[in-house]
């Protein structure tokens, strides 16, 4: 029997992917796609690259006759849907807003880094699906810090695509200003490095130094390239085997001896890393697509997990390449 879904706040990005992999997806059957603006509407009359591949429309109602429910609303509103609306205990939720990420206030909310903490995902009822910028960065760093080797400051310099400012239009998302252009944000201070702490301290307490973290605005659509560095006693080929090792049974993430590039993971649910040593640095370079591993991809890899799915149905997808 297939799993039933729903999916509120469908006309986003995250949204649009979350149905383009469920339509083709062998155990998912999509019972309804909620948006308030957008209700009556084919879901293809918004993602226009759906057109010929369902007839679903868009509808303001909920139903219970799910069986996981995906929340891609704006970051605020998961909480607030939830505590307006009375949700079936039988029904797991994937939340992929940043309302229940950290421990404060994740409730019952299991964090869902497959690559961190499988099992629990696998027992969980309800999962915050981790960030994009704070996915591309952890993976980056866990089997550091899985072995206790994170001693010293970690410098990140990180670039998106516009998709990762989500569908709503500003000034700098918009064609012209972006087009041909470079900007930092929220340097030092960006949300997603509450959840790396959080996620870096559960395998070594006792880490205590400065995460710094630039991200950056990249003038091409979607994907994330994150180049990280910091000081290790390691070489270079004892990093390789320190990774490849922790990566192992992880489907998704791989590690490549030779330089990577963007476009190897845009349109798939990879994790790429690329290890070199210079110096006393040990230099690391993570790169995923931000609405697939980033967001969506990696809420659907949940979603097998929970209903004891292989981890890879309906995600073994082509990158775009050219």
């Amino acid at each position: 029997m297939k799993i039933k879904v729903g999916i509120v706040g469908g006309a986003g990005y995250t949204g649009g992917e979350l149905i383009r992999i469920l339509l083709h997806h062998p155990q998912a059957e999509i019972v309804f796609v909620h948006s308030n603006s957008n209700a009556g509407q084919p879901v293809y009359a918004v993602h226009t690259d759906l057109f010929g591949d369902t007839n679903i429309h868009f509808t303001d109602q909920l139903s219970d006759a799910i069986d996981v429910l995906f929340l891609c609303v704006g970051h605020g509103a998961a909480r607030k849907f939830l505590e307006a609306n009375a949700i079936a205990p039988s029904v797991k939720i994937i939340d992929l807003s940043q309302d229940f990420r950290l421990s404060a206030k994740a409730g019952d909310f299991v964090y869902g880094l497959p690559e961190l903490q499988r099992e629990k995902i696998r027992e969980a009822a309800h999962i915050a699906n981790p960030g994009c910028f704070a996915t591309a960065i952890q993976l980056g760093l866990l089997p550091l810090a899985a072995k206790g080797l994170l001693r010293s400051e970690v410098h990140i310099h990180a670039t998106t695509g516009s998709t990762g400012a989500g569908q709503g239009l500003s000034a700098t998302s918009h064609f012209s200003w972006r087009n041909n252009n470079l900007s930092v944000y929220k340097a030092f201070q960006h949300q997603h490095l509450h959840e790396i702490g959080e996620s870096l301290l559960s395998l070594q307490a006792n880490f205590d130094h400065a995460i710094n973290f630039v991200p950056q605005r990249g003038d091409f659509t979607r994907g994330i390239l994150a180049a990280i560095y910091t000081e290790s006693a390691l070489t270079e080929d004892e990093a390789f085997q320190l990774y490849t090792e922790y990566y192992a049974e992880h489907p998704f993430t791989h590690v490549s001896l030779a330089n990577i590039d963007l476009k190897q993971v845009v349109n798939t649910n990879k994790a790429l890393l690329h290890i070199e040593k210079h110096g006393n640095k040990l230099f690391i370079v993570s790169i995923i697509d931000n609405l697939l591993k980033g967001a969506s991809g990696q809420a659907v890899q949940n979603m097998n997990l929970l209903f004891g799915l292989e981890e890879t149905m309906g995600l073994r997808l082509k990158a775009t390449g050219f």
